[in-house]
């Protein structure tokens, strides 16, 4: 998809309030790296205080650094609003790498009218934006599409900048603090784009059937219902032929039950031995919670990376769909619901970096789920700036 299609699909696209996302941005994959209320998924890098007031990612004290996404991305659109005081100071970095700095190793989108070469919209020691006057005190808006080599800027809706660069094709976000410029963004909103269909609606090429060990008294059914992959019973597990290593996967799930009080259990298989069965690391799916409180996950949550971190709210319920969203890359892996951050977590034991397929798991005889809308970006760690 080329740039100005991009551009068409956002044209089109209804914007919620700040730090939320409408049905349909949840639907058409659009993710919040910022939830509004905590720093969840980024780590401080450098000397600045850090702090989340009014609905907004805020820093005024400290030295200068940086605020940085602990997830990696590609190709995107990237929507963020910023704050300054007058003749502010500031950047957003982009594709940039976790070591180094910042501006080296990725891109600096600038926030700064005076600077001599590289004012306001440009990309620092790359291209030049058009003029343009930042309003102190007043909420601005940055609009990145982000494909392969070409990089289109809008400001405030329009655009100011339009290159072409090969310098880095991935890497993570970047908030920036000068020392003494006070600055404040919100409203950090991702799509991701270059994802490819994994499932075609129609049948289940580019899948096959991964047999549970023993052999089950109902064993799963597999096939496809009105464009989404059906399953009934189980145990067992249907795995995608591609594999993946590093890669950012999207799919719609619902999880059917005519019982209130039982919630489906099932989840997504990645990085593990072709034709294992639930091997790999493995992302929740189980729509149950305790007390009424969905900060209290049951049996990991749904987005939780099951046995090692809980979800921190069970975003979802049954017999809906629900968008989910699982980002690896490296050690880290992170996972999103209807947009929403809910998992974020490196494995320090990093033995599980391997290529694998995804797989989609048919967890006992009470299973009845759907799975459609199944899209990857595998993430070539080759282009990946260390």
């Amino acid at each position: 998809m080329q740039i100005a299609m991009i551009l068409l699909l956002a044209a089109f696209t209804l914007l919620a309030a700040p730090n939320a996302l409408t049905p349909k941005e949840v639907q058409d994959g659009w993710m919040l790296l910022f939830d509004g209320e905590t720093l969840f998924g980024w780590t401080p890098e450098g000397g600045t205080k850090w702090r989340v007031a009014g609905g907004a990612i805020v820093a005024d004290a400290g030295e200068s650094g940086w605020l940085r996404s602990d997830s990696q991305f590609a190709d995107f659109i990237l929507r963020v609003e910023f704050r300054t005081r007058k003749d502010g100071n500031s950047g957003i970095f982009l594709r940039s790498a976790k070591e180094g700095r910042p501006h080296e190793t990725g891109y600096e989108l600038q926030i700064w009218d005076k600077h001599e070469k590289f004012p306001t919209g440009s990309l620092v020691n790359i291209a030049r934006a058009r003029p343009v006057t930042l309003k102190p005190d007043v909420w601005h808006q940055y609009e990145v599409f982000a494909l392969g080599n070409s990089i289109l800027i809008k400001l405030d809706g329009k655009k100011v900048l339009e290159v072409r660069d090969s310098w880095s094709h991935i890497g993570h976000f970047g908030l920036q603090y000068n020392k003494d410029n006070k600055v404040e963004f919100r409203d950090i909103r991702l799509r991701p784009m270059g994802l490819a269909p994994l499932c075609n609606g129609k049948n289940l090429n580019g899948w096959q059937e991964v047999k549970a060990p023993k052999p089950p008294k109902e064993p799963p059914v597999w096939g496809v219902r009105k464009g989404s992959i059906h399953v009934e019973k189980g145990p067992g597990q249907l795995e995608s032929k591609n594999l993946f290593d590093d890669f950012i996967l999207q799919l719609d799930v619902r999880a059917n039950s005519s019982d209130p009080n039982r919630h489906p259990n099932s989840g997504v298989f990645f990085r593990g031995t072709p034709g294992g069965h639930w091997s790999g690391y493995e992302s929740q799916i189980r729509n149950e919670y305790k007390d009424g409180d969905r900060t209290k996950a049951v049996d990991f949550g749904t987005g939780g990376i099951y046995r090692y971190q809980a979800a921190r709210k069970v975003v979802p319920n049954d017999n809906e769909f629900f968008t989910k969203t699982i980002v690896a890359c490296g050690r880290h892996m992170a996972t999103w619901v209807n947009g929403y951050p809910v998992s974020n977590w490196e494995d320090t034991n990093a033995e599980g970096l391997k290529a694998g397929p995804i797989g989609l798991q048919a967890h006992d005889p009470t299973t009845n789920l759907d799975f459609r809308n199944i899209r990857a970006q595998s993430l070539k760690r080759a282009e990946r700036k260390q």
